[in-house]
């Protein structure tokens, strides 16, 4: 396996019994693939709240860094990969309104300035 030795082991210490590694990625890689919530991965991969951990974790000290990068190369060694670069000149246009700029539309002048007209 690519990965094994990036992964946590057992360590033979008393405690909590140890998750099984190859369920623990498998429940992050589901729950990232389908874009569902943590608390709604299948309860085959273990308990949510264990995953997530494992996630956090594995994050917080570079472990995905380093797994991406391994993949990578692998794949990019094999011929697998396809360095072709897509640029999308898509515009999306908001209203006006959208924007948190100030505009200076009169205000309280623009009241009076009316009043003046109106009589």
């Amino acid at each position: 396996m690519l990965i094994e030795d990036l992964l946590p082991v057992r360590t033979g210490k008393r405690g909590r019994p140890f998750s099984d590694a190859r369920a623990m990625v498998e429940g992050i890689i589901y729950r990232y693939r389908c874009g569902i919530a943590w608390r709604d991965v299948p309860a085959v991969f273990g308990p949510w709240q264990t995953i997530w951990t494992w996630h956090r974790r594995m994050a917080g000290d570079g472990t995905w860094d380093t797994v991406l990068q391994r993949l990578l190369t692998a794949a990019d060694a094999a011929g697998m990969v396809d360095w072709a670069v897509s640029v999308d000149s898509t515009i999306a246009r908001a209203h006006q309104h959208a924007t948190n700029i100030r505009r200076v539309t009169g205000g309280w002048v623009e009241l009076h300035g009316s009043a003046r007209r109106a009589a």
